[in-house]
């Protein structure tokens, strides 16, 4: 249970804004951490909504810290544990487990062609179960109001494994050019390519795109010939690969 555990030292240690967005099914807490530099633009960076790749809550640790002292312009919103319960259930029974304590892929829940995934089934499993309906389960409530709570110029999602990036959801043209430019400058910063999944929906970054219309962004790291559950160990190789990704964001976001 270390990296729930550490997630929740450092939230209480965090000297800066911070609240609970919402509660697991479990009951457990989901936090944000905010890191304001200037008001403008404003962002959401969001971990381990799949259990088996807690891999990105060590991640989001560094990055906190590292936009703290770095970070020149924006403000962000990190979110380091989407899936609180799904990470405890990796940790302690089966670490291949994606889902939440109830069974839900948390990210094919939200309302984004929700049910139209290639790989969805729908009935409870370790991953792809598109829940009940959309927004079913409480996690993914608590990512859409916080979201809307929010209202960011742009999101991004760190998932495990593959080192691509995730950019496209049916954007208009004008759009879509915009996005293709934002994502072509994190491909540049983290040597990732941009890969399209026109078989793939009801994900956070779907939903950012088709209800907000902003820029959202599913960043895959760690090298794809490791296996799952990527390990503590492995966070150093991928911060250094993503320590640009947020500025460069930011830098990005063009006032309107």
């Amino acid at each position: 249970m270390k990296v729930i555990e550490k997630v929740k030292n450092f939230y209480k240690k965090f000297p800066l804004k911070k609240c609970v967005i919402g509660h697991s099914v479990l009951g457990q807490e989901i936090y944000a951490l905010t890191v304001e530099k200037t008001p403008f633009p404003t962002i959401i960076v969001q971990y381990s909504i799949h259990a088996r790749e807690y891999l990105t809550a060590y991640l989001s640790l560094k990055q906190i810290i590292h936009f703290i002292k770095n970070g020149r312009r924006g403000t962000v919103h990190f979110i380091p544990l989407a899936n609180p319960d799904g990470v405890l259930l990796a940790l302690s029974k089966n670490p291949l487990y994606k889902a939440n304590g109830q069974g839900v892929d948390l990210n094919v829940n939200f309302n984004a062609r929700w049910g139209e995934g290639a790989k969805n089934v729908f009935v409870p499993s370790i991953e792809n179960y598109v829940g009940e309906h959309p927004f079913s389960a409480p996690e993914t409530r608590a990512l859409r109001d916080f979201t809307l709570k929010i209202m960011p110029n742009a999101t991004i999602s760190y998932h495990t494994k593959g080192e691509e990036i995730y950019w496209y959801f049916s954007q208009n043209e004008k759009t879509a050019e915009r996005d293709y430019k934002i994502a072509k400058k994190l491909s540049n910063k983290t040597g990732y390519p941009l890969v399209l999944t026109p078989n793939s929906a009801g994900g956070y970054k779907d939903w950012c795109i088709q209800e907000l219309k902003i820029p959202s962004f599913t960043i895959e790291v760690g090298r794809d010939s490791l296996s799952h559950p990527l390990g503590a160990e492995r966070v150093g190789e991928v911060f250094r690969k993503n320590k640009r990704v947020i500025d460069t964001l930011l830098e990005s976001i063009k006032c309107n």
